[in-house]
């Protein structure tokens, strides 16, 4: 073990850790970044078997605007990353619906307003309320001074923002099925099935349940800096691992943290390649992750239990990776399609999936002529953990086929010529991405106010930090970005 101390060790180089690496690093600490893969990224990375890329999982991602924290990023750094600015977005299917969603929001408020039976009034005035809550919310990704830790300047900053946030009082603790209800929006089917879908990838629920100003907030992601990575969100994880290298942060990837150990002053680190000594650590995992490392029982930190227990009532994913040659005609252009065969069953277990196809200008993804596509359900966790693992085996294959016939019955245009399959469970994910569990998303974010209680960031012991998805802000790639950096000024703080 060297005798040399780190200011931070940063355990995963998930989005949470890449960001509170960078952000120590550009605040002058000495800092270790430890990743068990041989590339980046965790949740949202890239990863490369049988000659093709896939993205590990189906998704869209935001902060590329140029105030934003990934568009700084790319500027400040000169980072090797180039964003495709996808019109339209996503395309949505269901029986009777097609409805693409555009850059320009006021577009996808009038395709609503113009459908049959559509109670206009209703429906403007829910996504002028919507506006304005969002307005209110998204300046604090934007500006990550504006979330705890706050100092004086940015307490001020919030006074004289006060009457921004007047709209959410009304909605704190409350579900998004309530705004609906109040609205008299709750039976109009097409605004459902938008939002049921749209909030069970985003704040992990439907509609019915989800916490309405997380949903307000979630309800702008499109328009919020969202595009995509040309080939694939794993460029931009790698250009930020060789930024905080470039800083000076030593990036040590598969290096996988085996143990945190307490010692006087601060902690050891003991990875695959050796011990490292810090006086803070940041995990970037979930809490039963740092319950691992720790190799502590439950019940010995109330917190994270708690915390762990909240991600075990949560999701895991099923997966396709297909490789498919490009329909006639097509565009070239990277595209995202959101598919639901029967709205009025839940949006999981096959019939709501959510596909993330490779565009032309995605090097190195797939053969010329040819497309991967990555394509996502959710699973409920403890579901799984309550089948034998004889009996998971057949849900999954059954899970995987009816997979496979949603997309052949609403994006027919991509199965005429698939040559490569390969499936995955939570299982599968966990060997891509290291999560614990193969659990996705963090924490469903259901009604109620206890998604309030812990609004900085997470210290589970003096020096040893959570950040990811679980812990505030989560819920996107953006968001555990920005609790990274926010957990950095924290640390920054006390040295």
């Amino acid at each position: 073990m060297s005798d040399t101390w780190y200011d931070a060790v940063v355990v995963g180089a998930g989005f949470g850790g890449l960001a509170t690496a960078l952000e120590l690093c550009r605040r002058g600490a000495r800092v270790a970044l430890c990743e068990g893969l041989n590339y980046p990224g965790g949740c949202a990375s890239t990863f490369r078997r049988g000659g093709y890329g896939f993205e590990s999982g189906a998704t869209l991602f935001s902060g590329f605007d140029a105030h934003q924290l990934f568009g700084r990023w790319i500027r400040e750094h000169s980072l090797d990353v180039t964003v495709d600015w996808l019109d339209p977005l996503v395309e949505m299917r269901a029986p009777g619906l097609r409805l693409p969603v555009h850059r320009d929001r006021a577009r996808l408020i009038d395709a609503f307003c113009s459908m049959p039976g559509a109670p206009v009034e209703a429906l403007r005035r829910f996504f002028e309320l919507q506006a304005r809550a969002a307005d209110a919310l998204w300046p604090l990704f934007d500006d990550p001074d504006l979330l705890p830790p706050l100092n004086v300047t940015s307490l001020l900053r919030h006074a004289g923002r006060a009457w921004t946030y007047a709209p959410l009082t009304r909605w704190l603790g409350r579900p998004l099925g309530a705004v609906l209800k109040h609205h008299g929006l709750q039976h109009f089917t097409p605004l459902r099935i938008y939002l049921d879908a749209l909030c069970q990838i985003t704040v992990q629920c439907s509609a019915e349940e989800a916490e309405a100003p997380f949903a307000f907030a979630a309800m702008d992601y499109y328009w919020r800096g969202t595009g995509h990575v040309r080939g694939g969100i794993g460029r931009l994880a790698t250009a930020l691992a060789k930024a905080i290298q470039a800083r000076g942060g030593d990036v040590l990837m598969a290096n996988r943290v085996r143990a945190l150990t307490p010692v006087d002053g601060g902690w050891r680190v003991t990875a695959r390649r050796g011990e490292l000594l810090a006086r803070h650590v940041v995990a970037n995992v979930l809490p039963q992750g740092l319950r691992s490392l720790l190799d502590v029982p439950v019940g010995r930190l109330p917190r994270v239990d708690a915390l762990a227990e909240r991600v075990a009532g949560g999701w895991g994913a099923a997966m396709l990776y297909l490789v498919v040659r490009a329909p006639e005609g097509d565009s070239g252009s990277a595209c995202h399609l959101e598919l639901v065969r029967e709205p009025g069953s839940a949006f999981i277990e096959g019939n709501h999936l959510f596909a993330s196809v490779s565009g032309v200008a995605d090097e190195g993804r797939a053969r010329p002529g040819q497309r991967t596509v990555t394509v996502s359900t959710h699973v409920p966790l403890k579901k799984l953990a309550a089948l034998s693992p004889e009996a998971q085996a057949p849900y999954f294959t059954e899970l995987h086929a009816r997979m496979r016939e949603g997309l052949e019955a609403m994006a027919p245009e991509w199965m005429g010529h698939v040559v490569h399959v390969m499936t995955g469970s939570p299982r599968t994910f966990q060997r891509y991405t290291l999560r614990e569990a193969g659990a996705v998303g963090g924490v469903p974010r259901r009604a109620g106010l206890d998604n309030y209680r812990l609004l900085g960031p997470f210290q589970a012991q003096r020096g040893l930090w959570l950040v990811g998805d679980s812990v505030f802000p989560g819920q996107s790639t953006l968001a555990t970005a920005v609790g990274g950096v926010r957990t950095a000024a924290s640390i920054a703080a006390t040295r």
